[in-house]
């Protein structure tokens, strides 16, 4: 089958299901990724969820399929799994079970309570699952089993036995009820058990998808992506062990393969939210953190304006100094008094400032300066005298004069060659980010739609983190022009203390 075909049987494969299991989008892409690339599903919850009926329903799209179901109790014996054993086999001193239509030759299995599989059963289980193989007395027999759906209301006790078992599932899914009041109506007069899957896989077709998938490369934005993910996991105590990062790997590249990619690209990472958590507790963190590295290839725009802020803050308290008397900007006043009624507001008065009329720190007043060259002021707390108003030039000479006060307009040497590095670094961070967000804009709605694998729910939230980091940016690129002012000491601030000096 060519890839575009297969595309296009899967998508008809979803289409079918979703019409009949809804609020399970993202368990019936489990369950037929688990199928094609021959790995095994855990769905977690209540009875009533239809758990067997979208296992048994997957099996049916298997031209040829055999499909295998049985609920496990803690009494339950190998006879009832395996098949019983063979009384012409006994008669010739031979151990031996009857496998013909038990888990040994079935394609898809569904067992309900799998984790109350006793020692008698486990044994043999883990063999199957992981191997294929079953030992029918002296015989090792290849099972053709692609997948097992195990179900379960709770999760397995501490046991090593049960944890290994629960390591071989290694899509897990927490299935609640319908929570949608037209899906539900929809599933109450609607005859889900007539439902007969149209589309059919061939056995050949699903052997191809794994063939092509052996030897796919992965981006290595993917590489980085699961590396840190490993990291991150492990500092927050949940461990995978290595056969399920190699399988998880395998499950990525047969994702893309009936995508129809070259490569295992970012955007597929979404699918390691399902494969990764321990308990239920633990998915939606997990989430936001894969969530979170596929968007822009996980920077964190959070802590790169984090860090600029904290840079600019350094510069202004390294720039900052306290003016020995309050100053105030008599246009800005005569303007506040127009609109305010007259109401005189400071920072001293305890009532809210309605404009920037007043400074105690000369970053500020040089900044206003800067920006209002042409405005006067005056200094002190008397508001009824602002008649003696002097410019810029001329309150920078009374400053000297009656204060010994010299206006600080550039850093030190050695704090300005420390932020310079700083900002270099951060420029360049901001530059690459940037260039990231251009590229993704043209092409991430188009990705998103065509990969076939990545839900609606996802898509929508991976389009708005990427929208709020594109807001982000402008912020960021705003807080950085701000340094770079502030490190290449403006002209105008020179221009306004040499012209103080000369009138002194």
């Amino acid at each position: 089958m060519r890839v575009l075909d297969l595309k296009n049987t899967i998508l008809n494969i979803k289409q079918e299901f979703s019409e009949y299991f809804k609020e399970r989008d993202a368990e019936i892409n489990g369950s037929l990724l688990a199928l094609l690339s021959g790995e095994h599903i855990l769905l977690l919850g209540p009875p009533g969820t239809a758990k067997t009926l979208l296992a048994n329903k997957i099996c049916e799209t298997i031209e040829g399929g055999k499909f295998f179901h049985y609920l496990l109790t803690r009494f339950s014996t190998p006879e009832e799994v395996f098949g019983p054993l063979s009384l012409k086999a006994l008669e010739r001193d031979e151990f031996s079970r009857r496998i013909e239509g038990y888990l040994p030759t079935a394609h898809i299995a569904l067992l309900d309570e799998i984790f109350k599989a006793n020692s008698s059963i486990l044994n043999s289980l883990l063999t199957v699952l992981n191997e294929r193989k079953y030992h029918n007395g002296k015989e090792l027999v290849d099972v053709p089993l692609f997948s097992v759906f195990g179900a379960s209301n709770e999760l397995p006790e501490e046991d090593e036995s049960l944890e290994a078992l629960y390591d071989r599932f290694l899509f897990r899914y927490k299935v609640d009820y319908i929570q949608h009041e037209e899906n539900l109506e929809d599933l109450i007069f609607k005859n889900t058990d007539d439902f007969v899957p149209r589309t059919k896989l061939s056995i050949e077709d699903i052997k191809e998808v794994q063939k092509r998938a052996r030897d796919l490369p992965v981006d290595p934005e993917v590489r980085a992506i699961i590396k840190a993910l490993r990291r991150e996991l492990k500092n927050s105590n949940i461990f995978v062990s290595d056969r399920r990062w190699k399988k998880i790997v395998n499950i990525l590249r047969v994702a893309s393969v009936v995508n129809g990619h070259s490569s295992v690209n970012r955007m597929t990472a979404v699918l390691l939210q399902h494969m990764l958590w321990d308990v239920p507790e633990q998915r939606e963190a997990i989430r936001k953190i894969i969530l979170d590295r596929v968007v822009s290839g996980g920077t964190d725009t959070g802590k790169l304006k984090l860090d600029i802020l904290d840079l600019k803050n350094s510069i202004y308290n390294c720039l900052q100094q306290e003016l020995p008397d309050l100053v105030t900007c008599n246009k800005c006043y005569e303007e506040d008094r127009k609109t305010t009624g007259g109401l005189k507001s400071s920072r001293f008065s305890g009532v809210k400032i309605q404009r920037n009329l007043t400074f105690d720190n000369a970053l500020d007043l040089l900044k206003h300066h800067t920006e209002f060259p042409t405005h006067t002021y005056s200094f002190g707390l008397d508001y009824s005298n602002l008649n003696g108003s002097l410019n810029f030039e001329s309150l920078a000479e009374q400053f000297r004069r009656k204060y010994g006060f010299e206006f600080k307009i550039s850093l030190d040497y050695g704090d300005k060659k420390l932020y310079e590095k700083e900002y270099e670094n951060l420029e360049e961070k901001v530059n690459y980010f940037r260039r990231q967000i251009q590229e993704e804009e043209k092409a991430l709605e188009a990705t998103l739609r065509e990969n076939i694998w990545v839900s609606e729910q996802d898509s929508q939230e991976i389009l708005m983190k990427y929208r709020s980091k594109n807001t982000d940016i402008y912020e960021i690129v705003s807080a950085l022009n701000e340094i770079r002012i502030l490190l290449e000491k403006p002209r105008i601030f020179d221009v306004a203390v040499e012209k103080a000096g000369e009138v002194a």
